[in-house]
């Protein structure tokens, strides 16, 4: 299964703009740049989508293993934080922590602990942040 996102990018770094859409259409020419990544400016940033990302593939990687020991969740509340930070002589996302609020009506907190372990490393997100990353580039002209 692929799924796709675009973003279009014109002008420099810090004149520049550009817009993030998705393929489901959940987000549509959403505003991004280098103020709304890094000055607090409305728009949205690579990091908080990755975040975002993150969290929500983590809270569906613990409601698939919940259910294959026997739990149903009554609500997962999930968060993820990335960290982007200058490293090596430029920016690098250096880690993203998750946290979980949960109501899991009779799990006990060893059974709790093994299985949301089991879905950090599971989840397909966990594991991109690792993978290898290919690319295929074309100049118009």
């Amino acid at each position: 299964m692929d799924k796709f996102g675009t973003a279009v990018w014109t002008g420099g770094l810090k004149d520049g703009s550009g817009h993030v859409s998705t393929e489901s259409g959940a987000l549509t020419d959403q505003p991004y740049g280098f103020r709304t990544r890094f000055e607090g400016v409305k728009g949205t940033n690579p990091e908080e989508l990755v975040a975002a990302a993150h969290a929500s593939c983590f809270a569906m990687a613990l409601s698939l293993m919940l259910g294959e020991a026997g739990f149903k969740a009554d609500r997962l509340e999930s968060k993820a934080v990335v960290t982007l930070e200058q490293k090596d002589g430029g920016f690098a996302v250096t880690k993203s922590h998750l946290t979980l609020h949960a109501a899991i009506p009779g799990i006990d907190q060893a059974a709790f602990d093994d299985i949301t372990a089991k879905a950090k490393a599971g989840c397909p997100i966990s594991k991109l942040l690792t993978a290898e990353v290919s690319l295929d580039a074309t100049l118009a002209g």
